[in-house]
């Protein structure tokens, strides 16, 4: 069996999480042949070759100017050249990378190399016939090659044993993969960035009380959450109607439009005739995995921009202009379409979020005991923070944060967590959120509403 592993580095030289859980991944699969597949820069060639001392049989490296500026649609482009000439049995990608956090190229490389797509995989099991994967929504299903999957942070990559050897680097251009070079690069690529600011988003003014105080804040929070829903800010220019697939992005939609016609979740050329019927200016997904696969495939079919995991939204001059976080969610990115209609996934609540959420932290990591007994005494749904899954106390599924879940509960009470970005990109959105820490300092506290300054 041949597979191929799509990676990308950061900018500071490192190996996203979710990129190195899938390749990890196709190094345990018995008698594989795994190749190494990236795009970039020359420079990026060492970082490259040295990851094929784990395993990997060769590398390949998608090195071009031509490709310099390219978006998910023309990354996915120029991979599915180098996938086709590969030719692999099956295609493994990491969910997302932690510069783009897009969670789309995978599925818009599936679509333009035409196999099905496993999206989110969580676990895999090696049967006779090939694989069984488990994804993050609990659907099971049986591989069959042709097949592409993208992998949550399922596992962490080994390191190279002291005696192993480098495999084979080769770089490949625009001209050695036929590319078009009008679908590569920022000539190719169908949305562009036209901002960035500093992610100010989920800053609050913390008022500080004693833990005595949580459950009457808990109570009055979900008592106000109840009576009064949060209203999301209105657009002053309209669009004349957009299209809302599936109920998740209808309130959202609502902002730049006074017409919002819902659609439910189809297969992608279903979906496309409704579109090209109706002619709108604007198609809105939720960021479930469905809503997210449905909305590359969309995309990768009428080669159109895609905005992904929008917060906001806006219209000027009749073009809608989306925002997002980028970096890590360090910044806020203003993203528009130059294809129509523009296409956006938004940053929609996980559906079966309780109404309160603890979530801890490693300042906690022994005294979980108290921490489960104070999340069944409000009734909470129990989350933690990466290192506390990295520690191995809580499982990958209770992960909040850039490489877990995104949730927003009315009330999120963190305890013992220290307020890194990873982790608030994930919670900044909570109704009414609490932090106990003991350390005046913790970053955590600019997120708060209330906070709690003393030990767990």
């Amino acid at each position: 069996m041949r597979i191929v592993v799509s990676v990308r580095y950061a900018p500071s030289g490192e190996l996203g999480p979710f990129d190195a859980a899938a390749y990890e991944e196709a190094l345990r699969v018995p008698n594989a042949e795994v190749i190494l597949l990236s795009m970039g820069p020359a420079s990026a060639s060492d970082a490259l070759l040295s990851l094929t001392r784990l395993g990997a049989a060769r590398a390949v490296l998608l090195s071009d100017p031509a490709f310099a500026g390219s978006d998910t649609l023309a990354t996915a482009y120029i991979l599915s050249l180098a996938v086709r000439r590969l030719a692999p049995d099956l295609v493994f990608c990491g969910k997302k990378t932690l510069v783009g956090d897009t969670g789309q190229t995978g599925a818009m490389l599936a679509t333009l190399w035409g196999a099905p797509l496993h999206s989110g995989v969580i676990a895999k099991e090696i049967t006779e016939t090939g694989l069984s994967v488990t994804t993050r929504t609990g659907k099971q299903a049986d591989v069959t090659a042709p097949a592409l999957l993208t992998f949550e942070r399922t596992c962490t990559l080994r390191l190279p044993r002291l005696r192993s050897r480098l495999g084979e680097l080769i770089v490949w251009s625009a001209d050695d993969l036929g590319a078009d070079k009008a679908r590569c690069g920022i000539s190719g690529s169908p949305t562009r960035v036209f901002s960035t600011t500093e992610n100010q988003t989920g800053k609050r003014k913390c008022t500080f009380v004693s833990r005595d105080e949580i459950p009457n804040i808990v109570k009055n929070a979900l008592q106000s959450r109840r009576s009064s829903p949060k209203d999301l800010p209105k657009s002053n220019e309209r669009l004349p109607f957009v299209l809302a697939i599936g109920e998740a992005p209808c309130a959202m939609a609502g902002t730049v439009s006074d017409r919002v016609i819902s659609l439910p979740l189809s297969d992608p050329d279903t979906l496309i005739a409704s579109i090209q019927r109706l002619d709108a200016p604007a198609v809105l997904f939720g960021s479930d995995e469905d809503s997210k696969a449905l909305a590359a495939a969309v995309a990768a079919k009428l080669s159109l921009g895609l905005c992904a995991d929008c917060t906001s939204l806006d219209v000027k001059d009749g073009r809608l202009l989306m925002y997002r976080p980028a970096l890590s969610g360090s910044v806020i990115a203003g993203v528009e379409s130059l294809t129509r209609p523009a296409l956006a996934t938004l940053r929609t609540e996980e559906s079966g979020v309780g109404e309160v959420i603890v979530s801890a932290g490693v300042g906690v990591l022994h005294e979980m005991a108290r921490v489960r007994a104070f999340a069944e005494e409000l009734g909470a749904e129990l989350c933690a923070s990466r290192r506390m899954v990295d520690e191995g106390e809580m499982p990958y599924a209770a992960q909040v944060g850039l490489t877990g879940r995104t949730v927003a509960p009315p009330v999120y009470i963190a305890v013992g967590i220290s307020g890194a970005v990873h982790h608030v990109a994930g919670m900044s959105r909570a109704g009414t959120v609490i932090a106990i820490n003991s350390d005046k300092n913790a970053p955590i506290f600019e997120y708060a509403d209330f906070g709690v300054l003393e030990e767990f």
